[in-house]
């Protein structure tokens, strides 16, 4: 599974692709306390596998520096990384769901689904599907790429809780269209805006557990699955007010935890698919659009039982899984006729 030895190196650089003896190492000025500098292709390869699956490199003279940096959201990883190399790598089975967005360089993938994929800047990307091996061809690269689990691909598609489920499967790895690549950039560029970089959203699960899920299905919208679109027969069976009431019955004690459609349909004790259209035949809602109504409502009621003088709209909000101060100052102004600062005065 180790690299072979390069054949050649460029001048000022070491056997294991780190500085030579005697030579100053690269400046890292621009490296953040949490991105992992691996210097070498033994260390890069067991930065890689460590992550990505087993695999074997193969590569040539120059060096061979990966500059690594992580973040959580929740239960996806995100991962930027940036290659000062060229190689090949054969990747067994991931596992797992990798979706990515190449940000400057050049990367090609090989797999069983489909012709080779020679990538652009700009580009999103899938490198096989999570049961499949594949062969990267990488030169001098920065991506971003998003990991999470198989299981949590199905749950956000169409787990139906109790019953046998159904994976997820990707048919294609090439995006719908150019717009639905589109969208899961602004999706993967709202999470690391509005989520990841302001401390107090991060830290707010309900934030974060809602980003996660909107990556997912962002992700599933991008390419094409097997993911149910339609209610089965058994769905439009089982969407009735009993599982009505007992769904919004959840929701209604549980919005202030980070809640899932899964978690409301299971509560339900029917499929999501149900659930949903138990929401929309009987109320012309959706459980997600409940669930942020009845979040509102909590909001309004802190709100108005709050003390001005130690309370903020923003945090406020923010506790009840609004991300945007604008968006749930549109969202109050709608519901209740005056804006959130008008009930925290009052």
């Amino acid at each position: 599974m180790s690299d072979p030895a390069p054949r050649s190196r460029a001048p000022g650089v070491g056997a294991d692709g780190g500085p030579a003896h005697g030579e100053r190492p690269p400046d890292r000025s621009d490296v953040s306390p949490a991105t992992v500098v691996a210097a070498g292709p033994e260390a890069v390869h067991a930065q890689l596998s460590g992550r990505y699956g087993r695999l074997r490199i193969s590569s040539g003279g120059g060096p061979h520096v990966l500059r690594l940096a992580e973040s959580r959201l929740g239960p996806v990883r995100l991962d930027r990384l940036v290659f000062q190399m060229h190689f090949d790598a054969d990747v067994e089975p991931p596992g797992a769901v990798h979706v990515g967005l190449l940000t400057s360089g050049a990367i090609s993938f090989r797999s069983a689904v489909g012709p080779e994929r020679a990538l652009r800047p700009g580009d999103v990307f899938l490198p096989a599907p999570p049961d499949q091996p594949y062969t990267a061809r990488v030169r001098d690269a920065a991506a971003h790429v998003a990991v999470f689990t198989t299981d949590l691909a199905d749950q956000v598609a169409e787990t139906a809780p109790g019953r046998a489920p159904e994976p997820v499967r990707f048919l294609d790895l090439r995006p719908v269209s150019a717009e639905a690549a589109a969208a899961w950039r602004r999706t993967f560029a709202y999470v690391r805006g509005e989520v990841l970089t302001i401390p107090e959203v991060a830290a707010n699960p309900l934030l974060v557990g809602n980003a996660a899920r909107l990556l997912v299905a962002a992700t599933l919208s991008a390419f094409p699955t097997t993911a149910l679109t339609e209610p089965t027969i058994e769905d439009r069976r089982d969407a009735g007010v009993w599982a009505l009431r007992r769904a919004v019955a959840f929701i209604d004690d549980h919005a202030a935890l980070d809640i899932s459609v899964a978690d409301i349909a299971a509560a339900a004790r029917v499929s999501i698919r149900a659930v949903q259209l138990a929401f929309r035949r009987h109320l012309d809602t959706t459980p997600t659009a409940y669930l942020r109504w009845a979040r509102l409502d909590h909001a309004h009621r802190e709100l108005r039982d709050a003390d001005p003088g130690t309370t903020t709209v923003g945090a406020v909000a923010a506790r009840w899984g609004f991300s945007s101060h604008s968006r749930f100052t549109g969202l109050y102004r709608a519901e209740f006729g005056v804006p959130p600062s008008r009930t925290l005065r009052a």
